[in-house]
């Protein structure tokens, strides 16, 4: 039998698993980052420029636009559908060149509308890299403002969620994987929501830069063509008024980047606290800290059917690693261009989508796996109670204040503590007769003797409902 050829089988067959297994988790992208959609950018800015152009009336003589006609223009570029695409594979297939495609398609809706006298202000003084810039930068900034700023924000939600649910739950800590002063689980969770809150902020700062100046960035074409003009001034209202970029006035031939690898290094740190988030729930997990909810009907293991594996963590955690070497990989290759430009960008900026992609879906399965985590106070509990020798912080500190105020017999409180803890388990007994044989002040010892390791969280439930409150003034 001869074996079938995938590749051949339609509907076509996604090679990569975000267009494929995970397609439902990245689809929003689609809309932002594929090809298509940076076609539909590009369509979008060359009508628009032909509009600004004519508007602001560059070439003496020209007719204006009838209100008719800009609508008409515009309805097509809005109405961008897989008809729309085949045009332009069409073209492309003649042109071996995707902005001249546009170029024609464009100019051919001129033709049907009957304003195909004005064609040639089509794509008028421009390089490629004019409508590929500014195309580019549209499409990031919707996919990072509409898509993935409200995922990050669905998970910071969720953390706030547990943060104040936990606020006042205690926990023993685990400083280099040893037992450690306790505090709250929801102080921990709020930690990292701090955290990611700072990086969502300084992603939903970002600038998107764009130019649109020519082949060098001197506007030498334009000056030639329409002398007289201040095309600076004509190029920085069509990007910021009609755009709604930011203008970059001095570049080479392409805009240089800079912005886009300042987003990814953002974008990316994020990334890596919530990877550290994914690896700190996955052990929370493994220390019994957290049941995992089951999902009904769901498979833990093919072999042992009494386990629920903690996968949507381990599934963040690799696709987060995914995104940030992408992420790199596209901060430090946009950067440089040799000379006035060269082509490295082209190919690069095409896998921005799959770094959003890996990261989008990171996110979902964060938040997939925090929902399903029920806390397990028992095991907390256990462990707290397992460890009275953490109170030896306690116990030296109010020491240390007793000696200060001149109260005899209370020097060289961590040598004694050390010796009393270091190295062996000390139970609530020992303890209590240790503080008990030190003549503190009354008060202290009596403070001393009521303290556990469960109440000994100094203000982390006070520290986790403020950061709490502060990432829902914000939302």
């Amino acid at each position: 039998m001869t074996r079938v050829t995938l590749a051949q089988l339609e509907p076509a067959i996604a090679l990569g698993p975000l267009d494929g297994r995970y397609r439902k988790d990245a689809a929003p992208l689609v809309d932002y980052l594929s090809e298509a959609a940076l076609n539909r950018d590009r369509i979008h800015v060359e009508v628009e420029w032909f509009i600004h152009l004519n508007e602001q009336g560059v070439v003496p003589g020209v007719r204006a636009l009838l209100d008719d006609e800009k609508q008409q223009l515009r309805d097509w570029a809005e109405a961008f559908d897989a008809e729309t695409i085949a045009q332009l594979a069409t073209f492309e297939a003649v042109t071996v060149h995707d902005v001249k495609a546009v170029e024609y398609a464009i100019k051919e809706a001129l033709s049907q509308i009957g304003a195909d006298d004005l064609s040639e202000l089509v794509h008028f003084c421009c390089t490629s890299e004019d409508i590929n810039n500014l195309s580019y930068a549209l499409g990031i900034k919707g996919a990072v403002q509409d898509v993935w700023l409200p995922a990050a924000a669905k998970l910071i939600d969720q953390l706030a969620s547990m943060a104040d649910e936990l606020a006042e739950t205690p926990m023993l800590a685990h400083t280099h994987g040893q037992p450690a002063t306790p505090t709250t689980m929801g102080k921990e969770i709020a930690v990292t929501l701090r955290r990611l809150a700072r990086q969502h902020a300084r992603i939903a700062g970002t600038e998107f830069l764009g130019k649109i100046n020519g082949a060098t960035g001197t506007y030498a074409a334009h000056v030639v063509a329409a002398p007289g003009v201040d095309w600076p001034a004509v190029a920085e209202s069509f990007v910021e008024d009609k755009l709604g970029l930011t203008f970059n006035l001095l570049t080479t031939q392409i805009e240089s980047h800079d912005w886009q690898a300042e987003l990814y290094a953002d974008v990316a740190r994020f990334n890596r606290i919530a990877h550290n988030l994914a690896t700190d729930m996955w052990t929370y997990i493994s220390m019994n800290y957290f049941k995992q909810i089951p999902v009904e009907g769901a498979t833990g293991s093919s072999t042992m059917p009494h386990k629920v594996n903690p996968i949507r963590f381990e599934n963040a955690e690799a696709n987060l690693e995914i995104s940030c070497s992408l992420l790199d990989t596209l901060g430090e290759t946009l950067v440089t261009s040799r000379m006035q430009r060269d082509l490295t960008d082209s190919t690069t900026q095409r896998n921005i989508g799959v770094a959003f992609g890996h990261s989008l879906l990171a996110l979902n399965n964060l938040v997939k796996g925090l929902v399903r985590l029920d806390i397990n106070t028992a095991a907390l509990d256990a462990d707290l109670d397992h460890n009275w020798e953490v109170l030896a912080e306690a116990i030296q500190s109010v020491m240390r204040a007793a000696f200060l105020k001149g109260v005899p017999g209370m020097d060289n409180p961590y040598e004694k503590l050390k010796e009393l803890t270091r190295g062996h388990r000390v139970d609530q007994a020992e303890l209590q007769s240790f503080v008990a044989g030190l003549g503190l002040p009354d008060e202290d010892a009596a403070r001393l003797a009521a303290l556990t390791p469960a109440t000994y969280i100094g203000v982390a439930a006070d520290l986790a409902r403020a950061e709490v409150a502060a990432w829902r003034a914000r939302a």
